[in-house]
């Protein structure tokens, strides 16, 4: 059972239990020990016969450990499969709808005996909820618009696409035509923070427009977004709608005073929110979305930047992607000489190469040059050519006699660069299912760059796989494990694998594991990276661009990167060309 799956039951529960009117403190408990579960490197599974050292992560005490024994036993949770005896399965389906908490959820239950969305489909049908306390006209066509986009979606969405969501937005909102001006717009919440998966897109507008005599034009010209497929609601200064796509958009004007409290405020996450406010309280401050202010005459410390907010709390900025409340605050506490604990992490401007892409020799885009040329156009000083082996026949792999031609190929245009970026030769060669490899030995010796990864299969059990991928980075001529999970976000889950112990072994042997930057991947994810840094692995991050234009997704591998707190001297391809190489597995 992965640690995911442990947190899920967990958080279940602790809804369950809030639905039925249970304690508060156990409630939070629940939920506490499900954030420890999601962020540990440990796998829990493997810990479950060992109390004493479950106990030994924080957030876990003796009642959930016994709740983690109890789920890794049996698959789910005794409280949680009583609650569930109660209500129904359906009943949690009921909290993924927009603004139905645990409270509503009860509201339901207890006035109409609602457990599913299907039941408060039929309940709206039949005029059911009229007359139910919160439940006016607005909002019972909310929860039809609701379960509406439930049934569409499940209601997440990739990175990309929140990102160009808020491009188009943010494009939209800066060509304002007044009266007043806008200054900025900021994207906040979970894609500030750089998750791999957004649930709703918060945008931050300050400037003039947004002060009070003039927000009511603003919220207008927000509220026509051709983009927009519903509106939600709209008031004096925020806006709130569904675009076409289903993602919910919340745009808050905002004066320039309070623009840094806000923005730390929106950005999160809600566990290091909370964290911040305890540390302001402890300090005499209180911490809000519009300023930090004193507790005993609630004058006003800090508002316009989060700069000067969190250096009021005695901390250095810290970094959005951090913000998971994992130790950063403590990591940011200012010590002797004003200097913090904080890594510097990893930036975009670091990496020096890509080392996994594809052609048009198989199934990329481009050619050869092509790919050289827009590398070269980013400032890389290197890139690997690495299409793929024969067993993907729908990509049209390489076999053996093709692939020596295209290593020839490949030199060629390294010449033809005359060292203004290097040309390394590569392939990205299928491991089989019984963990060979997909092109004999005396082929991969021609090349600089050996990425192996799984492409078929994936049903395998947890055992099989693990045997399978171990026996592939055993060969001696594997350099790179490629996108070691096999996931496709919101699509496709990771495959069963005793990760732990394949990337325990890839430290051992030199190989270096390959966070997958493509925003369909992102794999590995940002726990696992964390895991492999601890095991002392080598990491290269890669685009898998399958067109020149790919290359530009370096970024959201880079905050996944960030994510794990990685910095650049732990990710070899921030290494000039020569020094990379030699960083890889020595070749035989």
């Amino acid at each position: 059972m992965e640690n995911a799956t442990i947190a899920r039951l967990l958080t279940e529960t602790g809804d369950l239990l809030e639905i039925s009117g249970g304690d508060g403190f156990r409630i939070r408990s629940y939920r506490r020990a499900a954030e420890a579960a999601e962020q540990s490197t440990a796998e829990l599974a493997a810990l479950a016969a060992d109390t004493a050292r479950l106990l030994e992560i924080p957030g876990i005490g003796k009642g959930m450990a016994a709740n983690i024994q109890a789920a890794v036993e049996t698959g789910s949770l005794p409280l949680r499969d009583e609650l569930l005896a109660k209500y129904s399965a359906g009943i949690l389906d009921l909290l993924q709808l927009p603004g139905m908490g645990p409270k509503t959820v009860a509201l339901l239950w207890d006035a109409a005996q609602i457990a599913s969305i299907d039941g408060l489909a039929a309940a709206i049908d039949a005029g059911r909820l009229k007359g139910l306390p919160r439940m006016g006209e607005k909002q019972i066509e909310k929860l039809k618009k609701g379960i509406e986009d439930f049934r569409k979606s499940a209601g997440r969405f990739r990175i990309d696409h929140a990102e160009a969501a808020a491009g188009q937005l943010v494009a939209y909102l800066m060509a304002y035509p007044g009266p007043g001006t806008v200054a900025r717009v900021t994207p906040a919440g979970s894609l500030r923070r750089g998750r791999e998966t957004n649930g709703d897109l918060d945008l931050l507008v300050t400037g003039t427009a947004c002060e009070p005599r003039q927000t009511v034009a603003m919220v207008e010209y927000v509220a026509a977004y051709s983009g927009m497929r519903d509106l939600i609601a709209k008031g004096e200064n925020k806006v709130s709608f569904y675009l076409q796509n289903s993602l919910q958009v919340d745009v808050r004007l905002l004066p320039a005073r309070s623009f840094g409290a806000a923005l730390q405020y929106f950005t999160g996450s809600k566990a290091h929110n909370v964290a911040l406010r305890q540390r302001a309280l402890k300090l005499g401050y209180t911490l809000s979305e519009w300023s930090l202010a004193r507790l005993d005459d609630e004058s006003v410390v800090a508002a316009a930047t989060e700069e000067e907010i969190y250096g009021a709390l005695g901390l250095s900025w810290i970094p959005p992607e951090m913000r998971e409340n994992l130790g950063e605050i403590e990591a940011a506490i200012l010590e002797g000489g004003g200097r913090s604990r904080l890594p510097k992490l990893i930036e975009v401007g670091d990496i020096r190469g890509d080392v996994h892409m594809h052609t048009h020799a198989t199934d990329g885009h481009n050619s050869i040059r092509e790919m050289a040329d827009a590398a070269l156009a980013r400032g890389y000083g290197y890139i690997a050519i690495t299409d793929h082996s024969k067993n993907l026949a729908m990509t049209n792999g390489l076999d053996e006699a093709r692939a020596v031609e295209h290593v020839r190929q490949i030199r060629a245009v390294d010449r033809e660069m005359e060292g203004r970026i290097r040309v390394f030769a590569g392939i990205e060669v299928d491991i089989l299912g019984d963990g060979t490899l997909d092109l004999p030995d005396e082929v991969l010796a021609e090349m600089d760059v050996v990425i192996a990864s799984v492409h078929t299969l994936f049903q395998q059990p947890r055992e099989e796989m693990t045997a399978r991928v171990l026996r592939a980075v055993e060969n001696p001529y594997v350099r790179v494990l490629g996108h070691p999970t096999g996931r496709l976000l919101l699509k496709r889950e990771a495959f069963a694998l005793d990760l732990p112990s394949v990337l325990k072994r890839c430290a051992e042997l030199g190989v270096a594991v390959e966070h997958n930057a493509a925003p369909e991947r992102l794999d590995l994810n940002e726990r696992d990276l964390r895991l492999a840094k601890e095991l002392g692995c080598k990491v290269v991050v890669n685009t898998d661009a399958h067109d020149w234009r790919h290359l530009e997704k370096m970024s959201f591998g880079v905050r996944q990167l960030r994510r794990a707190w990685l910095t650049a001297g732990e990710v070899l391809n921030t290494l000039e060309a020569d020094a990379f190489l030699a960083a890889l597995r020595k070749r035989p």
